[in-house]
């Protein structure tokens, strides 16, 4: 259970058709470790990226004695140790155990949850969706089923603010401003009625509750998981099921005896990231250099916090901390000032961490010059971990080349095409 995993082929599908998965999700968990070129990788599934100050101890602490002293925020939000060492597998996982990061081993890698960081924080938004990614962690692990969903099914729950709901969730939760809730399901959006309510159009104040927006997106992925077993194509998420062979996500509610209206939707965009600083007067969000957190700048992000939030664009907002700690966060290296030209750059990996990628894309992204558009760096076509919405694509074609706005660019020009592309309007 603890041994490195394989990666896992995939038939090619042809063009317009859905993948077909030869084999089970491979995709790494806090037991289910995949060997990387620089040791081992565990990625720890942080429902709504949320930890206790302990926790974020106990991981600092992990990423010394058994990795490379870094922890990695991913674009979900989530945690990975990186660069551990052979046989660390049954420690780490009673470590992980013991702070309560491993509430059920045979869901730990479906716990997959993203939600507004802010909520509840700075007056925004229209429910504290923080509490509905407790809970629907809880319904997850509670449900046996649920530990068939793949490792790369994503629940999004946005409190209406409009930050999370934009990043490609596979079932999205928004809470709208009149007390009702949206749930979109692959392309569907249902209105969702509170309990005892004829329809959600007639809800008096539209008190649809995060109980039933939980059960809700809860029956979608086990309506999910049926549309998959019928398709036998191994499908990992709605968007690779074979056309006409999606749920009937109405009916799943309906089964679930919960009062759904079906109702017009389009993709919401992804907006852009948000600017590290103060939110209201007890949390601050700060970035993490290229995502990642040294052992030093995690103790110092977890003294004298309530709770630490990971974000998807790689960021912490810290909670109980007033912004005169900011200063003494910017001296461990974090970004705490929008202005700083480390805002909104993003990076893979790289060698010499991935054995796939063609260059030091890290090194090149520490030296990227600022511009209000953010940047991704990637070592290979794979583009692993790229943000969502509008951004500046730099891909590694070989270790002294990359790829910008379709066209090659040499390592030693590299600066200077950033620089104009990071501050050129977009095409809409």
């Amino acid at each position: 259970m603890l041994a490195a995993m394989p990666p896992t082929p995939t038939t090619p599908p042809e063009p317009g058709e859905a993948p077909i998965r030869d084999r089970g999700d491979a995709c790494p968990g806090a037991l289910r470790l995949h060997a990387a070129a620089d040791g081992l990788l565990a990625r720890l599934r942080l429902p709504a990226g949320r930890l206790t100050s302990r926790q974020v101890m106990v991981l600092a602490d992990a990423a010394e004695e058994m990795g490379d002293g870094s922890l990695s925020v991913t674009s979900r939000g989530n945690a990975e140790l990186r660069g551990l060492r052979d046989g660390c597998g049954a420690g780490l996982a009673a470590l992980l155990a013991d702070a309560g990061l491993l509430p059920s081993p045979t869901h730990e890698r479906v716990r997959n949850i993203v939600a507004s960081p802010a909520a509840g924080l700075d007056g925004l938004g229209h429910a504290d969706v923080q509490l509905w990614a407790r809970a629907l962690d809880a319904a997850l692990c509670a449900e046996p089923r649920a530990a068939a969903l793949s490792g790369r099914f994503l629940f999004a729950l946005d409190d209406g603010r409009g930050d999370v709901a934009g990043l490609g969730g596979d079932v999205t939760l928004v809470a709208a401003p009149d007390g009702a809730v949206l749930l979109t399901a692959g392309t569907e959006t249902f209105r969702l009625a509170a309990p005892g309510t004829a329809t959600a159009a007639s809800t008096p104040a539209g008190t649809a509750t995060g109980t039933t927006a939980v059960r809700a997106a809860l029956a979608c992925a086990l309506a999910f998981l049926d549309a998959a077993e019928a398709a036998g194509t191994g499908a990992w998420r709605p968007r690779e099921l074979p056309a006409g062979q999606h749920p009937d996500w109405a009916a799943a509610l309906a089964r679930a005896a919960i009062t759904a209206e079906p109702v017009p939707s389009s993709p919401p965009p992804a907006p852009p990231p948000p600017a590290p600083g103060p939110l209201g007067d007890r949390a601050l969000h700060v970035l993490a250099p290229l995502g990642r957190l040294t052992a030093g700048r995690l103790r110092a992000l977890a003294e004298g916090a309530d709770e630490v939030r990971l974000t998807p664009w790689r960021g912490v907002v810290v909670v109980g901390p007033s912004a005169d700690r900011l200063p003494a966060l910017a001296a461990h290296g974090l970004v705490t000032d929008p202005a700083d030209a480390r805002t909104g750059v993003t990076a893979c990996t790289g060698t010499p961490g991935c054995a796939k990628s063609l260059a030091d894309v890290r090194a090149d992204a520490a030296r990227a010059p600022g511009g209000p558009l953010p940047v991704h760096y990637s070592g290979c076509e794979r583009r692993c971990g790229h943000p969502h919405g509008t951004r500046i694509e730099v891909t590694a074609l070989d270790p002294d080349t990359y790829l910008l706005d379709g066209a090659p660019v040499p390592r030693t020009a590299l600066a200077e095409a950033v620089a104009a592309a990071r501050t050129k309007p977009m095409e809409s």
